[in-house]
């Protein structure tokens, strides 16, 4: 199976920068797979997990929260608002997370507060599964 290059990158740093031989993303459209020599691609990223490694065996993840992926030349370049590696996650930070959101959903009245905290309960939620088969 042909490998090829996967690059995550938010502001604040450089997250992965590794060989691989597939990639799940979370389009805005829906999820997508990227294997090697695939068609140049530019599409926007919703939150989820963007779940890459070998065709077969394990699978690594990372929790990304929207964004935009650039596929050219077998690169695949991820920029994200933000993102973490399955083992970076702080699986009871992110559980705290959701239980704070979940908490302020049930007290909020205002429409644009509650928008933000349902953001906030998908990112919270999102770290949880990026996280789950550690």
């Amino acid at each position: 199976m042909s490998s090829y290059r996967l690059e995550i990158i938010t502001a604040e740093r450089k997250v992965i920068e590794t060989d691989v031989e597939s990639v799940l993303l979370p389009t805005t459209g829906g999820r997508i797979g990227i294997w090697a020599n695939h068609a140049p691609l530019l599409t926007s990223l919703k939150i989820g997990l963007v779940i890459f490694g070998p065709k077969q065996g394990k699978k690594r993840k990372a929790a990304v929260a929207g964004g935009f992926a650039e596929m050219s030349n077998n690169k695949l370049t991820i920029l994200a608002g933000s993102a973490e590696l399955d083992e970076e996650i702080d699986i009871l930070r992110a559980k705290a997370s959701r239980e704070r959101a979940e908490q302020r959903l049930r007290d909020q009245q205002a429409e644009w507060k509650h928008t933000r905290t349902r953001i906030a309960l998908e990112k919270a939620i999102n770290r949880i599964h990026a996280a789950a088969d550690r």
